[in-house]
């Protein structure tokens, strides 16, 4: 090949792009591979124009891992596909004017040109799309599964209404009082809606899905921040039930009613002063036969009513109205009122409080807005005890986790595979005795087809678009052959994604969901990387479906993901990307203009990959200009001498040291560092490379050999293409450099990159830390690790430390 032939991504990429598709090096053998390593990302939802920046720095970042453990020796796969069915890509195809069936085949091929041209080591054989109906027919089937299994059921309850969506939203789905995919402010709506228990359902075992899936939060290797949003979202709380008895109410005898609270400090009871009912319990007792003022009556409406409008999470304004009637305090036998107010939450544990407002700010607010007691008592711990040794109340757990809402009514997603029959409802038949009327389709009739319907906006009637499609909707009912009708609503998108994992090895079998075998060889995921934004949705439903699938005994792990990395956000030249903004940045013009190498090592020399960084134009240049002095570097200089015996030492040292930094760094996803130890180590062999005598054709300059070929295996995973190319055309290698094994670092040169830190107390040497280098330079490891050094320990013990002294790699000294 020419030595001065100039560095052209565009040639390059396309060129590696065709040869790697051919070959298909990153397609192993699902049924063969002997070191299985399954790396996964979150699929796209194709609900825009194409891909934005944004996902190609999610992407590339979980490929550069994906590369870096296949010249391990593992065999990866990496699969990709689309989230295509749901809300979002229906609404596109409303803001577009075009029906969502037809624009996703142009959204596949759009987006899956995206992800060819960024250069991920995909493998192309084994792509799915959530709206295919090979896929969704086994959405359906998990769905038949779970009525089955007792674990799916419909009831009439208060769900969150998104006006603009126009379809209820599951908890998981509203954030700060607004739909999270739109935005819009959410209301409530009293609707018939499918529910999976996944708060309430019970395993085998006779443990609760929530409990399960808090326990093995310690068991996981998980972003941190993504365990403590799981944490809080499931809100498991212990506490006690208490039963206070009633009296002065309307028409009703002292004491022949009873009302039970549910407290996390039964310690407090000595000083509860009052009782809050929220307006739905009120409302409840109204339509049993409480007999009430119509001023209680106006502010239960009123209060409901605003509830609508707000969610649960939202701030909660301190009205109220006194019941007219009183609670004994079982403890003090004293009278307090009982309330009604707004800022009570009716679907948290029994909707009902008690006031304590000497330990409880809420409950301050409430008080001294209403001008009720405080007593400053102080706690009694051991009164838990005395309550429920005297009867009055009970141990109790209670979560902030709610079954999943899984119906929408809206048009794009898999038809809900059940069946209702009124005539058999009416007769109490049907498939469950809990739910009269209701049947699964058999599960040899499935897939239920979606129908083609051309009017598929959204009614905002409570019931989807089929509701109006007569030829879908009418069947005969399983069970008396009568007339029946089909399930309209169609199912959650986060159903579709919930699984989609467990078919991706599988995809070609077609009398399973997953495999047995294939499953048992590649599951769970080693490593999966997504949105931290997804903490509660997907990777909460994933997880609790796995679970199912567990004991079901249709898989031998009950986690899905065994490692989770969730990655950070860009932003543009300060501002936050968004299209209001019109900032919105596409990827292709970039790899047009640099190509896809240089755009891959520029965003991910951005920050720390779980941060994000700041994408500004400038910054991309310098990344260009680097990538052409690698390729000078290992064109025109490949055949240079090094005639000092120092020079060939101090790049072996280098090199090393420069493989260790980077292996070390890519195991811990810290991309930024990686790349600036390896420019740090290209600027070493740029200025080793100035002024040298070019060799002969049969000499050769092992050392100068090595180090080109180590730069661009460590440059591997970052610049595929680059450094394909001149790993085969240039250096004339075999083999891809993609299935070329990774560097190991001898220890014998890293041995500089140790040092000493002095540990001192009061300016007197108190031990010692052998480090290396990085680890000295952070004061934060460095100040962990000298208060746990055994001999530092002694002086430092039962003393506070005024002031800490650190300079980095030498030494850190506490004054106390």
């Amino acid at each position: 090949m020419q030595n001065n032939k100039q560095y052209d991504p565009m040639e390059i990429e396309s060129k590696w792009q065709k040869i790697w598709d051919e070959k298909k090096i990153y397609s192993p053998e699902t049924a063969k591979a002997k070191k299985p390593f399954y790396n996964l990302m979150m699929f796209p939802y194709p609900s825009a124009e194409g891909l934005h920046v944004g996902n190609t720095y999610a992407f590339v970042g979980a490929d550069i891992f994906g590369r870096f453990t296949r010249m391990q020796g593992f065999d990866v796969f990496e699969p990709i596909g689309l989230d295509g069915f749901g809300i979002h890509s229906e609404n596109y195809a409303l803001k577009k004017g075009e029906h969502p069936e037809s624009l996703a085949k142009k959204t596949k091929e759009r987006f899956y040109k995206q992800l060819h041209i960024i250069g991920n080591s995909f493998d192309w054989t084994k792509t799915l799309e959530t709206y295919d109906i090979d896929y969704y027919r086994w959405t359906q089937w998990i769905f038949v599964r779970m009525f089955k299994e007792g674990l799916a059921y419909r009831k009439k309850a208060k769900v969150n209404w998104c006006p603009s969506c126009r379809t209820v939203l599951a908890d998981e789905q509203v954030i700060a009082g607004n739909c999270e995919r739109c935005s819009s402010h959410v209301s409530e709506k009293e609707l018939d809606q499918w529910f999976f228990r996944q708060a309430t359902g019970v395993r085998p075992n006779g443990t609760l899905y929530p409990d399960s899936l808090l326990a093995n939060l310690d068991k996981i290797d998980w972003s941190e921040k993504v365990k403590i949003a799981q944490r809080n979202w499931i809100g498991r709380s212990e506490g006690t039930l208490i039963k206070f008895e009633l009296i002065g109410i309307t028409g009703q005898a002292d004491n022949k009613h009873t009302l039970e609270v549910f407290t996390t400090r039964p310690d407090t009871l000595n000083a509860a002063t009052f009782i809050v009912i929220s307006p739905e319990v009120a409302k409840k007792w109204i339509n049993i036969g409480w007999k009430t003022s119509d001023d209680i009556r106006k502010y239960i409406d009123y209060a409901i009513n605003k509830r609508g409008e707000v969610n649960r999470d939202a701030e909660r304004k301190k009205s109220g109205i006194f019941a007219e009637f009183f609670a004994i305090n079982p403890l003090t036998e004293e009278k307090i009122p009982v309330w009604v107010s707004e800022y009570v939450l009716a679907d948290y544990a029994t909707g009902s409080i008690m006031g304590v407002p000497a330990h409880d700010e809420h409950d301050r607010e409430f008080a001294q807005k209403f001008d009720l007691p405080i007593l400053n008592k102080k706690p009694e711990k051991s009164l838990w005890r005395k309550i429920e040794e005297e009867g009055w109340g009970k141990l109790h757990v209670v979560y902030h986790l709610r079954d999943w809402l899984v119906s929408r009514q809206r048009y794009w997603g898999p038809p809900i595979p059940m069946i209702f029959c009124e005539s058999c409802a009416k007769e109490a038949k049907g498939e469950r005795e809990d739910m009269p009327g209701w049947y699964s389709v058999d599960e040899k009739d499935l897939p239920v087809k979606l129908p083609f319907v051309e009017n598929y906006q959204p009614r905002g009637t409570g019931v989807s678009p089929l509701a109006q499609d007569a030829a879908f909707y009418k069947v005969k009912c399983p069970g008396c052959r009568k007339d029946a009708r089909r399930e309209t609503d169609v199912s959650d998108t986060f159903l579709d994604s919930a699984w989609y994992y467990l078919r991706y090895p599988s995809i070609g079998v077609k009398d399973h969901a997953w495999d047995p075998e294939i499953t048992r060889k590649w599951l769970p995921v080693n490593m999966y990387i997504g949105g931290a934004e997804h903490s509660v949705l997907h990777l909460l439903y994933s997880r609790f479906l796995t679970m199912v699938f567990k004991d079901w005994g249709l898989t031998d792990f009950e986690e899905p993901f065994t490692r989770f990395y969730a990655h950070g956000l860009l932003i543009k030249e300060g501002a936050k990307i968004s299209k209001s903004k019109g900032n919105i940045i596409v990827p292709d013009q970039y790899i047009e203009k640099y190509g896809a190498d240089t755009l891959r090592l520029y965003l991910m020399f951005l920050g720390p990959y779980d941060a994000g960084g700041d994408f500004r134009d400038t910054g991309i240049e310098g990344v260009r200009k680097f990538l052409n002095r690698v390729w000078i570097l290992c064109i025109k200089h490949k055949d240079f001498i090094l005639e000092d015996e120092k020079d060939a030492k101090e790049i072996l040292v280098k090199m090393h040291q420069t493989i260790k930094k980077v292996s070390k760094d890519i195991e811990n996803l810290r991309y930024n560092t990686a790349i600036s130890a390896i420019m740090e180590f290209v600027n070493l062999l740029t200025k080793k490379a100035q002024g040298k005598i070019k060799r002969a054709k049969n000499i050769r300059c092992a050392e100068w050999d090595e180090a080109l070929k180590t730069l661009l295996l460590l440059l591997a995973p970052f610049t595929p293409h680059l450094t394909e190319e001149i790993w085969t055309e240039y250096l004339g290698e075999k083999f891809s450099i993609h299935t070329t094994p990774w560097p190991k670092f001898n220890p014998e040169f890293v041995k500089e990159e140790e040092l000493t830190l002095i540990i001192q107390i009061n300016g007197k040497k108190r031990g010692e830390l052998r480090l290396d280098r990085e680890t000295g330079n952070d004061a934060t490891k460095v100040d962990e690790l000298s208060k746990a050094n055994v001999k530092v320990a002694k002086w430092l013990e039962g003393k506070a430390v005024k002031k800490t002294v650190f300079v980095a790699g030498r030494l850190i000294n506490f004054v106390i």
